[in-house]
């Protein structure tokens, strides 16, 4: 059940969009945790439903909604207390990025924040966003105690140099967002997640772009799902957070973490010659110590919770 401790006015969230990996496993978690669940689904078919769990139709309503057809998110968002946003690529992009990607993000971005403007009953909003747009354009060599965090931002002008659409599309939207959001006075936290490590990560995703110049910057973080999943439901049910938070719970800073990614990327028949010789360790130069404070507080009360459930069996 959601905790006492959060004052909301319904117990009916939102999540879009749901038939991501992310948007699917926070339907799943909202649900055992006693929410009511809007799936607002893009792009309405079989593939996206398989995703989502069973279970009473009370509990679980799927929405055909398009981030930019405002009535729709409305429709949405009609009664619920939280949005959970997260933008997936309309189908035709699949996972390519270009120089279009950020209009196409910030567009998104702002039609779903006016609707959540204009939605009485939205108390919050966890607005899921990227490392990539903390990353960017910053020089490390200045100072060797210089570490970035969510109080970051990519440089822009360095992301269109270098043609880095994924980290341009993430920062555009993103301060499109929380322009908005301040501007309509509502109340936003963003997840600025690293690289998801799923079943289906290959070569192709857009986060890669700059892998090599991030591992040498000692900035290549990643985060498995079900750390992504407990970070937004934390953001959300913790009454006093706010702004952003940088999520990861891994660095890829040793030859052996890259090689073991590389693995995953694209399956090598036998590891290269200089892996083992090679035992550099790059300086970690990010941190995720906001987060982090709030999880230890979650997991024991996630522990505390499953600790009193074992006890009533």
């Amino acid at each position: 059940m959601a905790p006492a401790s959060l004052c909301c006015i319904s117990n009916t969230v939102c999540v879009m969009d749901a038939s991501s990996r992310l948007g699917s496993s926070l339907v799943k978690r909202l649900l055992e945790r006693g929410f009511t669940v809007h799936a607002a689904i893009q792009n309405h078919g079989d593939n996206e439903l398989m995703l989502l769990p069973p279970c009473n139709k009370k509990e679980l309503k799927v929405f055909q909604s398009d981030p930019f057809d405002y009535h729709s998110v409305l429709d949405a968002l009609k009664g619920c207390s939280c949005l959970f946003y997260s933008f997936e690529p309309p189908k035709d992009h699949s996972n390519a990025y270009d120089e279009y990607m950020a209009e196409v993000e910030v567009r998104a971005a702002h039609n779903v924040l006016e609707a959540c403007a204009q939605t009485e009953t939205i108390e919050k909003i966890v607005f899921t966003s990227s490392a990539t747009a903390i990353i960017w354009g910053h020089d490390h060599k200045k100072s060797a105690s210089f570490d970035l965090d969510e109080r970051h931002w990519s440089d822009i002008n360095f992301c269109s140099k270098f043609k880095l659409w994924h980290a341009l599309a993430k920062t555009l939207a993103e301060k499109t967002a929380w322009a908005l959001a301040m501007d309509r006075g509502l109340n936003m936290v963003s997840i600025n997640s690293g690289l998801l490590i799923s079943p289906d990560l290959n070569i192709t995703n857009p986060y890669l772009n700059g892998a090599a110049e991030m591992y040498e910057d000692g900035v290549f973080v990643t985060v498995d799902l079900d750390f992504l999943v407990d970070s937004h439901i934390c953001v959300y049910e913790d009454i006093s957070t706010y702004g952003r938070y940088l999520c990861f719970n891994h660095i890829i800073n040793t030859t052996e973490d890259a090689f073991k990614l590389a693995e995953k990327l694209f399956p090598l028949p036998s590891s290269p010659p200089s892996f083992e010789k090679d035992t550099r360790i790059i300086q970690q130069r990010i941190s995720n110590k906001k987060l982090n404070k709030l999880m230890v507080d979650f997991r024991k009360s996630e522990k505390g919770l499953l600790e009193n459930q074992e006890d009533c069996l």
